[in-house]
């Protein structure tokens, strides 16, 4: 792998091509990117590039002692991590990643990745967190049937039956049932990348990326090209 990215959500929209097609696009907005770490044979047992993304909060400890115990909050990045990024002289950053870079000797840290790593017509994985739906029923979750609407059927929207009565008698491991739905990882594999803004650090990609607005995404070469 050579090229890869971290990126937040902004939303989708369409655009037209110029031979007029009209194309639907998710738009992200792509880094940069700050290396905080590179990671060697020698010193780590594998080569890799680390990177940091979005601006964060030190940590800032708040006392409430307005009731009988003392409360303590605490917001943004704690002393290792903030200690880990001063290191790399850049300020804290949200999230970290690594990536397996082919040239990962070629990066040094301090130095920024931004959209115009990837270049229109490219090829990319994308990576995100599901939206979370929470527990819902077989229909929601797993496209089952409903059963009939009229008033006497009793069964409306219910899953139906789990295991025969005598024989296995016992539900098979596997079986589609209800659940927690989404908030998990999911990668969208060989999309094509519609265009590249540099200047705003936009990236367009065709058709739709997993997550809600604001949520972080990975882009990643495709692997299957």
């Amino acid at each position: 792998m050579k090229k890869a990215i971290l990126a937040t959500k902004i939303g989708m929209t369409q655009i037209f091509k110029e031979d007029g097609t009209l194309v639907p696009v998710t738009v992200l907005e792509a880094g940069p990117c700050v290396v905080t770490q590179i990671k060697t044979k020698e010193n780590d047992g594998y080569d890799a590039v680390q990177v940091g993304f979005g601006d964060a909060k030190e940590r800032i400890t708040v006392v409430d002692k307005s009731g009988k115990k003392e409360v303590v909050h605490r917001h943004g990045v704690g002393k290792a991590m903030k200690g880990h990024f001063d290191k790399a002289q850049t300020s804290v950053k949200k999230f970290v990643r690594e990536f397996r870079f082919e040239n990962a000797s070629e990066y040094e840290i301090g130095s920024e990745i931004k959209a115009d790593i990837f270049a229109e017509g490219d090829k990319v994985d994308a990576t995100a967190v599901t939206k979370g739906k929470g527990f819902q029923g077989a229909i929601k979750r797993l496209g089952q049937h409903r059963g009939p609407m009229g008033h006497g059927s009793k069964f409306h929207r219910h899953q139906g039956s789990n295991g025969s009565s005598s024989d296995p008698s016992r539900v098979f491991k596997g079986k589609g049932m209800p659940g927690q739905m989404g908030a998990e990882q999911v990668t969208v594999q060989n999309l094509e990348i519609v265009k590249v803004d540099a200047e705003n650090n936009l990236i367009l990609v065709k058709g739709a990326i997993p997550g809600p607005r604001k949520g972080l995404v990975t882009i990643k070469e495709t692997t299957r090209a």
